[in-house]
């Protein structure tokens, strides 16, 4: 192995894994932690939902990013300030004020770490010739994977345990944050070291501006003309119409008393569960997603993938309703539930990367997914507002499951798109 193919050993992995961070914490993290300071669902799903809009708005300004400084630059900088970020959460949790303080923390985050993706992704096309591009996609979303189980399983249950600990809630959360401001600053660090130089990585010219942008919104315009582009922008938004409800709630209902309707489960619990358990069996889901997708493609798999996503969620119905304190059953449900997602999750990139193919495919892709975002963000805004009406967690999920009749819909409409590939 050559002197520079070792390198790229040393920058893939710990980019991806630092992609991957901040955007657990901000979205999945601080579901648990407003959760254990007594905030209602409706609030948690209603704020935590408004994360989501950087990612669906960063094709807006992604073309920027070349403009202003390099991409290495963006990297190392945006690492840095994430770092401080987090710090700031910390500090902010023993305000009066911790709720407006934290939500604004929050989604300057989410900006940055938006930004921080599109810095790295560009990277990574520049970092690498297409053969090492092609090798290497498979290890940098494992290590994605890894960051998933440090934030929401690693921290999560340290959170948990130092709760337990101290009977301090907003001591163990700020001591959590900060140790993630620390591995991130450390990172940060390490990438300004580390990181290679491509000749590609230059600052774009500020006088080209105009044309950039220009050529940005006829990109983004020509998006809006290819075939059957209404019905796949439907479909994009509803896809994870059901999904998005419930991954609000998950975390919620785990933590919830017997007599609210919960299981009664303890921080560091669902740290282990739904951070362990869980993110195993969404690799799995998504390893052989990966494998079928190669294999039969678009065409063949769609429809079983899709199904298996949504119908598997069946499993928090049963939880539901027996409310069972059986640790093996509780782990079981969540790896069969995430192994559906991680499965299903493969038509809907297959499908993102077949419909974005064409003249301007990077870009379109970037604007599908910027859609994606959209639709988690509008449906997870109403969720624990739905639960909450509808009076219990049985009733929330039964509810959930008759939404999975939408996506079904609109990839009906959409037939002859997905039968022709």
């Amino acid at each position: 192995m050559t002197k520079k193919q070792k390198n790229v050993w040393t920058w893939v992995p710990s980019l991806y894994f630092t992609e991957g961070l901040p955007y657990v914490a901000i979205v999945t993290m601080s579901v648990v932690m407003y959760k254990n300071f007594g905030m209602s669902n409706a609030n948690i799903a209603f704020y935590t939902s408004w994360f989501y809009l950087p990612w669906v708005i960063k094709p807006l300004w992604s073309p920027f990013v070349d403009l202003i400084k390099t991409k290495r630059w963006w990297i190392t900088n945006t690492q840095l300030l994430m770092g401080i970020g987090f710090i700031a959460i910390a500090l902010s949790l023993s305000s009066s004020l911790y709720v407006i303080l934290s939500v604004l923390f929050f989604w300057l985050l989410a900006f940055l770490s938006a930004t921080h993706d599109i810095a790295a992704d560009g990277f990574y096309l520049l970092g690498l010739n297409k053969e090492k591009q092609s090798f290497f996609i498979g290890i940098r979303n494992t290590f994605y994977r890894f960051a998933l189980i440090t934030g929401q399983g690693l921290l999560v249950y340290f959170a948990g345990r130092m709760e337990k600990q101290t009977g301090d809630i907003s001591l163990s959360w700020s001591i959590t944050f900060g140790i993630l401001a620390g591995i991130l600053l450390l990172l940060a660090i390490y990438h300004k070291i580390i990181l290679p130089r491509p000749k590609e990585d230059k600052q774009g010219s500020i006088n080209k501006a105009r044309d950039i942008w220009q050529g940005f919104l006829e990109t983004f315009a020509s998006f809006f003309t290819k075939p059957q582009a209404g019905r796949a922008i439907l479909f994009l938004l509803t896809y994870r119409f059901s999904e998005a409800q419930l991954l609000k709630l998950i975390q919620p209902f785990m933590l919830d008393t017997k007599e609210a309707g919960g299981l009664g489960l303890e921080t560091a619990d669902v740290g282990i569960i739904y951070g362990f358990f869980g993110v195993i069996g969404l690799l799995l889901g998504g390893i052989l997603g990966g494998i079928l997708g190669a294999k039969g493609g678009l065409k063949r798999w769609f429809w079983p993938m899709m199904l298996t996503m949504l119908f598997t969620s069946i499993v928090f119905v049963y939880l539901a309703y027996s409310q069972t304190n059986n640790w093996y059953i509780i782990n079981l449900c969540i790896l069969i539930e995430q192994f559906g997602y991680g499965f299903g999750f493969t038509a809907y990139t297959l499908f993102m990367m077949s419909f974005a193919q064409g003249k301007n495919k990077t870009a379109h892709y970037a604007i599908c997914t910027g859609f994606m975002a959209l639709g988690m963000m509008l449906p997870g805004m109403i969720a624990g507002q739905v639960q909450e009406w509808l009076g219990s967690y049985t009733a929330f999920f039964n509810y959930v499951m008759i939404c999975s009749i939408i996506p079904i819909f609109t990839a009906s409409l959409l037939k002859k798109t997905i039968s022709s590939e």
